[in-house]
């Protein structure tokens, strides 16, 4: 897979054709607009046992966050990216002058600025209506936020390597997206586990980013506990761009 420096003329022209498809898709759409919110709000009820307002609604909020980047970014992008796929666009677009990763960031582009916009939505707005306090460290929060972009966005172009069509994206992606909202602290944090299962938690995709999410909100994570989920975040990445160099497809399977 071609590594050349991005275009942003090209990356932005590919990004508007994504936008105008995926517009279009009136149920992808829809799904990325609400059902992310309407999760939070209903996951927010199955917190109503823990101590205090302050907490339940902090929770919630970085839970949100977690579940956006799950399924605006993760989910969305595999159905996208399986789509242009199988209607041979990928293929077409090889043939012209941008390069691999242009096509990978550009179709990606639109699910991730809709990703960001629900992102500061929700912190703004749920902020103020579960009367939470803003973040603490907003920049580390943007960094958590923007490298959990980053990481799913690569995981869905993992996920649709595996994916014979649009209709069985929803199988495909399952096991990431239940493994990350039960294993990754979008709700409950990693370190309430026993410890055995955290051991393994602490290192799933997602698990590094939820705890900058978290110390960007609350700002009380030290610099060793920001340190290692930087690292494995970091790992995560790397790991991720070996995956779709390896396996990613361009042309459907015959």
């Amino acid at each position: 897979m071609s590594t050349m420096p991005l275009n942003p003329g090209r990356l932005a022209a590919l990004g508007r054709s994504e936008l105008t498809l995926l517009v279009r898709n009136r149920a992808t759409l829809s799904m990325a607009l609400v059902l992310p919110l309407l999760m939070v709000f209903v996951l927010r009820s199955s917190l109503a046992d823990m101590d205090g307002a302050t907490a339940v609604g902090e929770a919630t909020l970085t839970g949100g966050i977690g579940m956006v980047l799950a399924l605006v970014v993760y989910m969305s992008l595999v159905s996208a990216y399986v789509a242009r796929r199988e209607e041979l666009v990928l293929k077409r677009l090889r043939t012209g002058e941008a390069n691999d990763l242009e096509i990978l960031a550009g179709t990606a582009l639109p699910a991730a600025v809709l990703a960001l916009g629900q992102i500061a939505v929700l912190t703004v707005a749920g902020a103020a209506a579960l009367d939470v306090r803003m973040p603490a460290n907003p920049l580390l929060l943007a960094a958590a936020v923007l490298t959990g972009t980053v990481i799913l966005a690569g995981m869905a172009a993992v996920t649709s390597s595996f994916t014979r069509n649009v209709e069985s994206a929803g199988l495909t992606t399952m096991p990431l997206f239940l493994v990350t909202v039960l294993g990754s602290g979008l709700f409950v944090p990693v370190e309430s586990m026993p410890d055995a299962v955290a051991s393994v938690c602490e290192l799933l995709p997602l698990s590094g980013v939820m705890e900058l999410v978290r110390a960007g909100w609350s700002g009380g994570a030290t610099g060793g506990d920001l340190l290692g989920s930087a690292v494995t975040s970091l790992a995560w990445i790397v790991i991720t761009v070996f995956a779709v160099q390896r396996w990613f497809r361009w042309e459907p399977r015959r």
